[in-house]
């Protein structure tokens, strides 16, 4: 046979830098090991943070859309709550009560209205329950009566919860927080109580000036006069009066939120084996770390509840009425009812709180996943 017909049984080297074996296959070089985070990415049981996908308007409009479908569910509850809470106990003109939207508690003063038109929760209406109260009220006054008072609330509710929702997220990241596995859940409960001052102290002010609004239904003129006179008598700081009591439970309610909420979070990650949190496990440790936040929280909730009727009642009344301490209040409460006094309510405080918190966390977490696929997907047409 010619030499030129005798296959070599030698191995050629390729272009590509392997070699063939005796059996004429190619045999490619080992791969180098891949990057840490890559191996991060393979792995189903990782719940993983991700920072650098989500830029501040994304994680803003993923936080607006969770507060508007938040407060559309939980409005009616209260209205409901409140429209009942009426009929066993007709308002009287002057009287305070607590407007909730699912975002934020809402002092309110009840007025006779004017040109004889009643407003919203004075209302006749005779119910046998709540669930009466809804059909009967969407009956005689029709279905957009369930959101009775939401509008003017939103316009504070809104701006507030995305300010805290995304200086938590830009806080958290900041502080290196990548996931609750790495010892790190003290980076969630320092972001969530920083965001909540902050978010607080700018929105107390504009809570007091809607409050002195509402109460003695004054024009802006002569609202910026009644401003003006409180500083001038009480200082600057008369315009962060509910400060206080409400940095008491809203900090420490933050705190215990978002610690047990991404706690939680990557919990159910690990047991269902996925690599980003879907709605539903949002929705599930949203519910429940919004449960025990409000449960551990209660006694400073009754004790602002108090303070805040205190203050609403002040501006009806005037100057006259003296306004009483945050402690002396919890000492006044602790000596009328004993310790369970501080925790009055907490079947209604569950109620209104764990749906609020498992439907605002599921739907911003929802938003965020939208925009984490929306940007990897233009990345890829980009590349």
């Amino acid at each position: 046979m010619p030499s030129e017909m005798v296959e070599s049984k030698q191995p050629r080297p390729t272009t590509s830098g392997s070699r063939e074996d005796n059996g004429g296959h190619v045999r490619q070089p080992a791969a180098p090991a891949a990057a840490s985070a890559a191996d991060d990415a393979m792995i189903p049981n990782k719940c993983k943070a991700r920072p650098a996908t989500l830029k501040p308007w994304q994680q803003m409009i993923s936080s607006c859309s969770g507060a508007i479908l938040t407060s559309l569910t939980m409005t009616p509850m209260d209205v409901v709550k409140i429209r009942l809470q009426a009929q066993q106990k007709p308002m009287i003109n002057g009287q305070c009560f607590l407007y909730c939207n699912g975002l934020m508690d809402h002092l309110c003063t009840c007025i006779n209205g004017n040109s004889g038109v009643r407003p919203w929760y004075k209302l006749p209406g005779q119910y046998n329950g709540t669930m009466d109260a809804f059909l009967g009220i969407a009956r005689n006054e029709g279905i957009t009566a369930l959101w009775s008072g939401l509008p003017p609330t939103l316009l504070m509710a809104v701006p507030q919860t995305v300010m805290y929702y995304t200086a938590y997220d830009q806080l958290k990241y900041w502080m290196g927080f990548h996931d609750a596995d790495s010892n790190s859940l003290f980076i969630p409960m320092v972001a969530g109580g920083t965001a909540r001052i902050g978010v607080v102290s700018i929105i107390s002010p504009l809570e007091l000036i809607r409050t002195k609004m509402q109460s003695r239904v004054l024009s802006y003129s002569q609202l910026k006069d009644c401003v003006k006179m409180a500083v001038k008598d009480e200082g600057i700081v008369s315009l962060w009066r509910g400060l206080p009591p409400t940095l008491l439970r809203d900090v420490p309610f933050s705190m215990m939120l978002w610690v047990s909420y991404e706690y939680f979070r990557t919990q159910l990650c690990h047991l269902y084996h996925i690599p980003d949190p879907t709605f539903v496990v949002s929705f599930t440790a949203g519910a429940i770390s919004g449960t025990i936040a409000g449960v551990l929280t209660l006694p400073f909730d009754v004790i602002k509840t108090h303070r805040q009727i205190e203050m609403g009642e002040k501006e009806a009344k005037g100057s006259g009425f003296k306004l009483t301490s945050t402690k002396d209040i919890a000492l006044r409460i602790y000596q009328e009812r004993g310790i369970s006094g501080l925790f009055a309510g907490i079947t209604p405080r569950i109620l209104k709180v764990m749906p609020a918190c498992a439907i605002m966390l599921g739907s911003y977490e929802f938003g965020k996943s939208f925009f984490r696929k929306y940007n990897a997907e233009r990345t890829i047409k980009i590349d």
